[in-house]
């Protein structure tokens, strides 16, 4: 359930039938789920805007291409969870309304977009544009069947992508039509009403050429012609065409027997007009409307209905719910109407009809469905295409827009002492205090973030944090890192285990390599000096690895340190000879098992040849990554289509003997990405990006349950996948893991658009 909606559309009081709806459907979500905050991103067609009420957050201009992208910025900015788009041609700017596409592209939460018109003829740019909005959406609603038929045979959009949700209508009472008459002076008439923006595809012509009939069966008839003009008929001929119809009706004798309201009516007016009409009519001029709200509302209240067969008409008015005259028959909509008149058990009998399906379309019962949708867009992934992180799915098409980085959680477990280890559910779980090898995580995530832009006064004290508890976890004299510290800040342990010296030294490189904080690579420095050359003498492989990633990293920034270059070589001499002790013709492996953190091993390799310009390494790298990806990956190993499956640590995986498929754990999700990234970035083959991008949707529901891993609620990420649940906990190995990824993915995002920018401006040069 989405604690936060945003609804993008026209809106109240500008006058339009989409305002109308986008006001209703706000309000109805704000009145039946008042738990959600909820708020509303209005387009406006006239520069200066409108008087807006409180509701209203943010507005942009129709035919301004810029205000688009800083309305998704504002969204975004916003942490909306889900946006509920409106869509109708001529609201939005552009050819076919196409400027929207820039606001949509540019999100970063789950879309549902609203059809109001879906065409069955459309031009190439109509097709075009709508097709890439379903694209760009993670649910689209129509409020018809043929809509729906439409948007699958026409636009190809996957059926189970879309819900078929009823225009909704308010809430009214079965009552007596005489009940409101005398609200309008109608005492003792027979009410026929029209109502909506006027404008000449309404048909009402056709309505007052039959009156004249009508009248000489029964004289005491009154028809209602509700509604303003429409904006753009006043704005380009006034009120020509309202005349017209005032002429027209005196011409055939029924002057007095039409009334014209010209106003725009409140839901609270326009319930009565409903409430004395004895009939309504919808006389339109072609069957190409997919949604009439208008007829909505008087079937939805238990109005006897007589329409032309237009595609939303057809549909609601079929089994003997209302009556279907032909377009443009004035003889055959008074054929109808004295029919109706005359028969009053029928008309009742229509009346019901329509009411009791009616109650399927009140605005509690729609707003349920759309709820329902709200969630189902929450709980896939956002499928975006243009990015340049497009993962190309098992039906060729289809792509993947990253999650914004979002950094709640981490707050949420960090104190002034560093980042508490566990959590029970999204809670910090103080008693059992911290650890260095979550601390040396989380430095090496703040810098990665700043790298990203995110950078702040409150990221900066996050970043000094963890560095002071790198700090005071050093064992000066012993080259490493002290591990384990109880919430009271006792250490636990006189020495930390290997690998968390390892990331420990991982963490200092980074800050030396990726920082522009000269302090902090003042302070990182002589540490990595004086703890690095113990890694060599350590017996774990890992912790090998984390001692390389580190020396790479500070490498990047010091290229020409010839003791940092010394001791990484010797790290990398040592993994090669575990790989030549570990391997077979079908284990090529470092080992004869595979625990965890197992694709830093290849990781390693890919960036320490890199550094150290030695092909034959960065070769082995990405060989034995190719195989350890290729076992975690569901159908045909690497190449597959499928979702990936990291090797359980419940059991782990021999070589010989069975692999474990459960417990999954976020970090060797993490790993899995950040090496595939490193292939992409030496080799630059697309593939290792589209790689990286299918395993890191193991946390938003990619995985063997189909549940997301990631908690878009907290911004944390669960403990891992069991054989039948998530690990509800929160912690912070897990939370790190999922971020880590997450903020690489935006780095490469990053420099692959940063490049396309450098390339272009090139070409233009040249």
């Amino acid at each position: 359930m989405p604690t936060s909606v945003a609804f993008i559309g026209d809106y109240l009081p500008r006058k339009c039938g989409i305002a109308t709806f986008t006001s209703d459907l706000y309000k109805s979500f704000t009145t039946y789920y008042p738990e959600s905050s909820a708020m509303v991103v209005s387009v406006n067609d006239v520069p200066e805007g409108y008087d807006y009420p409180d509701e209203v957050r943010y507005e942009f201009y129709q035919h301004d291409l810029n205000s688009y992208k800083k309305a998704a910025e504002f969204l975004n900015s916003m942490n909306t969870e889900v946006v509920c788009l409106q869509h109708e041609y001529g609201i939005y700017g552009g050819t076919a309304g196409n400027y929207i596409l820039t606001l949509l592209r540019n999100l970063t939460m789950p879309v549902v977009t609203t059809f109001h018109t879906v065409l069955r003829n459309p031009d190439q740019d109509q097709l075009m544009v709508l097709k890439t909005i379903a694209d760009l959406s993670a649910r689209v609603v129509v409020m018809t069947e043929k809509g729906r038929q439409f948007l699958k045979d026409i636009y190809e959009v996957p059926e189970d992508k879309i819900d078929v949700i009823a225009h909704g209508i308010p809430d009214m009472p079965f009552v007596d039509p005489h009940f409101h008459k005398d609200r309008f002076g109608i005492e003792g008439k027979q009410v026929l009403l029209t109502f909506g923006l006027l404008s000449p595809n309404k048909g009402i012509e056709n309505v007052i050429k039959a009156l004249p009939r009508i009248v000489d069966q029964f004289p005491n008839t009154v028809y209602i012609v509700l509604g303003a003009t429409h904006p753009n008929l006043i704005r380009d001929q006034g009120e020509v065409y309202r005349d017209s119809l005032k002429k027209l009706a005196a011409d055939c004798g029924v002057k007095n027997n039409v009334l014209f309201f010209n106003q725009f009516v409140e839901l609270d007016n326009l319930i009565e007009f409903l409430g004395a009409a004895d009939i309504y009519i919808t006389p339109y001029l072609n069957a190409a409307q997919i949604t009439s709200g208008t007829l909505s509302y008087a079937f939805g209240c238990g109005k006897a209905v007589v329409s032309t067969p237009y595609w939303h008409a057809e549909e609601l008015l079929a089994d003997g719910r209302g009556v279907l005259v032909p377009f443009n028959d004035s003889e055959a909509v008074a054929d109808a109407i004295i029919k109706l008149m005359s028969d009053e058990p029928l008309r009742h009998g229509m009346r019901k009809k329509a009411y009791m399906l009616g109650r399927s379309m009140i605005w509690e019962r729609v707003m349920e469905r759309y709820v329902q949708s709200f969630v189902q867009a929450r709980q896939q992934p956002i499928a975006l295409p243009g990015s340049p992180l497009a993962l190309i799915n098992g039906n060729g098409g289809g792509t993947y827009k990253l999650p914004p980085i979002r950094l709640d959680h981490l707050y949420r477990l960090t104190d002034s002492t560093g980042i508490i280890q566990h959590a029970r559910y999204h809670l910090p779980h103080y008693e059992e205090g911290y650890c260095t090898d979550d601390n040396a995580r989380a430095l090496i995530l703040t810098v990665m973030v700043e790298e990203a832009g995110m950078g702040d006064r409150k990221l900066a004290k996050l970043t000094d944090d963890f560095a002071a508890f790198l700090n005071y976890a050093y064992l000066q004299g012993r080259g490493q890192f002290r591990n384990f510290m109880g919430y009271d800040r006792r250490w636990l342990e006189e020495v930390g285990s290997d690998d968390s010296t390892g990331r420990a030294i991982w963490a200092l490189g980074t800050c030396v390599g990726r920082s522009a904080d000269k302090n902090l690579i003042t302070w990182a420095m002589p540490i990595l000096h004086q703890a690095l050359p113990s890694l060599v003498d350590l017996p774990s492989p890992r912790a090998w690895a984390f001692g390389i990633m580190g020396a790479c990293e500070y490498l990047k920034r010091f290229g020409n340190d010839r003791l940092v270059k010394t001791i990484l070589q010797q790290l990398v001499d040592k993994l090669l000879l575990r790989y030549q002790d570990g391997k077979s013709k079908d284990w090529p492996w470092f080992e004869g098992y595979l625990t965890y953190d197992n694709a830093k091993l290849s990781h390693a390799l890919i960036c320490a040849g890199e550094t150290l310009q030695d092909a034959k390494v960065t070769d082995l790298g990405i060989k034995t990554l190719e195989w350890l990806i290729s076992l975690q990956m569901t159908g045909n190993g690497i190449a597959s289509t499928g979702y990936f499956q990291p090797i359980g640590s419940n059991g782990f995986y021999t070589k010989g003997g069975k692999r474990a498929y459960f417990d999954q754990q976020p970090v060797e999700v993490q790993g899995s990405v950040s090496a595939c990234l490193a292939a992409y970035r030496i080799t630059r083959e697309a593939v290792w990006l589209k790689r990286a991008t299918k395993i890191f949707k193991w946390f938003t529901g990619h995985n063997d349950l189909g549940l997301s891993v990631y908690d878009p609620n907290t911004g944390g990420c669960r403990d891992g996948l069991h054989v039948d649940r998530v690990n509800q906990n929160q912690g912070a190995e897990s939370t790190l893991a999922y971020l880590m990824a997450l903020t690489e993915l935006h780095l490469t995002q990053k420099q692959i658009s940063d490049a396309e920018i450098a390339n272009t401006a090139l070409t233009l040069l040249v």
